[in-house]
């Protein structure tokens, strides 16, 4: 254990102000004891740190002479029978000891708040960087449910009309066409499209087709030949992962007679005419 005459004499060597018969005393001292070399080597730490955090300055011409003043002063005076007491029980210190003492503890205290502050910052950047993602990820989970709960909703419709379409048994006039893919990266990309003339309203069947992209939408469009632009179907969305949708749709306007339909990616929300490149078209 480092007794207190130990730690003062620790911080006076830190700083190279020990001299003469003290420093060699300590310094047999300091190779006996690693506990005491491991205490000089952190004051040691906590002067470097001091001399780079003071700000520059240039003593007074007078400092100098009132130091050897002082120090001439003390070398003249007797010595009381205490502090004869005192040199026998070790190496006098000078009376400012425990000042300087307590700055070098003042100094580590300082260092060791500025490392604590950096690391608390860090860990602030990190934790303030995973809330972002965490919300990243939730609003696209978000979106992937939305997706699903409406390819969901629009599978019961496509159930509910092929069922009556079963019921009634006469498919002959009804419009059934088959989309072939206009895609050069997805060739698999296929849709099948069955429109009903007697309610004006059919359904879509898609597969393989790659989602869209986050700002668009594909829109299915009917072409008639008694308007001189297709006529808007509705938007729809595929599944992300197995690129299928079912969709019951009608068009914008009456309907006399189906040419052909198209799919086409255009920008979010559709658009009031086909303006995108088209992906799939029936023959």
């Amino acid at each position: 254990m480092i007794s207190d005459r130990q730690e003062d004499l620790a911080c006076l060597h830190a700083l190279g102000l020990l001299e003469g018969p003290e420093r060699d005393q300590f310094l047999g001292e300091l190779a006996g004891s690693a506990e005491l070399r491991e205490r000089v080597g952190e004051l040691r730490q906590a002067a470097a740190a001091l001399a780079h955090a003071a700000p520059e300055a240039t003593p007074p011409e007078e400092l100098k002479a009132r130091v050897l003043a002082s120090a001439a002063e003390r070398a003249g005076r007797g010595r009381s029978p205490a502090a004869q007491r005192d040199s026998a029980r070790g190496p006098v210190l000078p009376t400012w000891t425990p000042w300087l003492a307590a700055a070098c503890v003042a100094v580590a205290a300082v260092w060791a708040e500025r490392q604590y502050l950096a690391v608390r910052s860090e860990n602030a950047a990190l934790s303030e960087q995973r809330r972002v993602a965490l919300d990243s990820l939730q609003r696209a989970q978000d979106q992937l449910a939305e997706a699903r709960a409406a390819i969901a909703d629009s599978g019961r419709r496509v159930a509910e009309l092929s069922a009556r379409l079963k019921d009634e048994g006469d498919l002959a006039h009804y419009k059934i066409s088959t989309l072939a893919s206009m895609l050069g990266n997805s060739p698999a990309a296929l849709a099948v499209a069955v429109w009903d003339p007697a309610r004006e309203q059919g359904v879509l069947a898609v597969s393989r087709l790659p989602a869209a992209a986050s700002d668009k939408d594909y829109q299915l469009w009917v072409i008639d030949r008694q308007y001189p632009t297709p006529v808007s179907a509705g938007i729809f969305v595929v599944d992300p992962v197995t690129g299928e949708a079912r969709v019951v749709f009608r068009a914008d306007k009456p309907v006399n007679s189906v040419a052909k339909f198209a799919v086409s990616l255009e920008r979010k929300g559709g658009a009031p005419s086909a303006q995108g490149p088209i992906v799939l078209l029936s023959q």
